[in-house]
């Protein structure tokens, strides 16, 4: 019994470790495709980014980091801000990009 607690811990470890992190924003003032357009690359530039995602009916933007890396969410924040928008809430979560994009479609 014991050896399988340790064995379930030890992978719940492991899957821990290796879940993407990304940080969502949601970002007030983004009107149309161009807008999410030069977050997108805007984001995209940051050494730590791996992915970017924008949705524009649900103002948020994801941003996902590279593997080994952790996204200073300032200074994304900062980088959303000088483009001109309003950041109105940040949280990191354990999804992929692809994840929270999947997931904001299905709500649709």
């Amino acid at each position: 019994m014991k050896k399988i607690i340790i064995a379930l811990a030890m992978g719940i470890a492991a899957l821990c470790a290796t879940a993407a992190t990304s940080t969502k924003f949601t970002v007030n003032g983004m009107v149309c495709s161009f807008c999410a357009q030069g977050i997108e690359k805007r984001l995209s530039k940051m050494g730590a980014t791996k992915d970017v995602f924008v949705d524009l009916k649900k103002k948020t933007v994801a941003v996902e980091a590279k593997d080994g890396q952790v996204l200073d969410a300032k200074a994304i924040s900062a980088e959303i801000v000088d483009a001109g928008y309003d950041v109105v809430k940040i949280e990191t979560v354990l999804q992929s990009v692809a994840e929270i994009k999947a997931e904001l479609k299905s709500r649709k």
